[in-house]
């Protein structure tokens, strides 16, 4: 029996064994001719077996290109495309230089500073003041995103101080600061039956009652017989 361990190794898996014992028949054949037919056979038969290659601009392109390097770039044929070599394969691009950026808050990241220079070269006093606004509601969302506690205002506005040297303070108490319950019952709003009666079961003040419910223990219907 013959295992894969000791077969030659596989070119370009996706097209399996068969492909790969056709290209290395086809490497035998020495009249160029039927050379010829046989690759465009292969061609052919190359595109059903990967039939997702024709979603690709110009697949049969692809598909020679494939065909030559199966064969290891040593088949002798006609090819409608540049027949591509070892080289143009195997060369690798030039790397992609990197940004290098170092934020001094990591977890406010570097856009963040861009915004703020921008904020210090506005002259209008009212953009200005957005522009701080935006900025420590920004800095409250990244500060929540990152840490479980809830943060002070006087933290961001520490923060901020630092990134602007002191040029920026922001003024939205409604939107930056912390969402905090009040502990004071006396200031919440009083309901229309009282402070807090509009809860208690029963009478004295609180909700309406219906018919059947409440504080009284008897439940009669309208013929003064208990309902069962």
């Amino acid at each position: 029996m013959e295992y894969n361990t000791g077969r030659p190794k596989l070119m370009i898996r996706e097209y399996g064994r068969h492909i790969q014992k056709m290209v290395d028949h086809l490497l035998t054949i020495e009249d160029r001719n039927q050379r010829q037919r046989q690759a465009n056979y292969i061609i052919e038969l190359m595109g059903f077996l990967n039939p997702h290659l024709k979603t690709i601009e110009d697949f049969r392109h692809k598909l020679w290109d494939h065909l030559f390097l199966i064969s290891d770039f040593q088949l002798d044929v006609d090819s409608p495309y540049p027949i591509p070599t070892r080289e143009e394969i195997e060369a690798k691009p030039d790397p992609l230089p990197y940004p290098r950026r170092y934020p001094r808050y990591s977890h406010l990241g570097k856009n963040l500073e861009l915004v703020i220079d921008k904020a210090l070269k506005e002259e209008d006093p009212v953009k200005r003041q957005g522009f701080a606004n935006s900025i420590a509601y920004y800095m409250k969302l990244a500060y929540n995103t990152w840490h479980k506690d809830a943060v002070h205002d006087d933290a961001i506005q520490q923060e901020l101080a630092n990134l602007t040297k002191g040029q920026l303070e922001f003024s939205n108490a409604g939107y930056v600061k912390q969402y905090r319950p009040s502990q004071d019952r006396e200031n919440q709003p009083q309901g229309r039956y009282g402070k807090q009666n509009r809860y208690k079961r029963g009478g004295g003040g609180g909700q309406q009652q219906q018919p059947g419910q409440g504080g009284g223990k008897r439940n009669n219907n309208k013929y003064g017989k208990k309902r069962y």
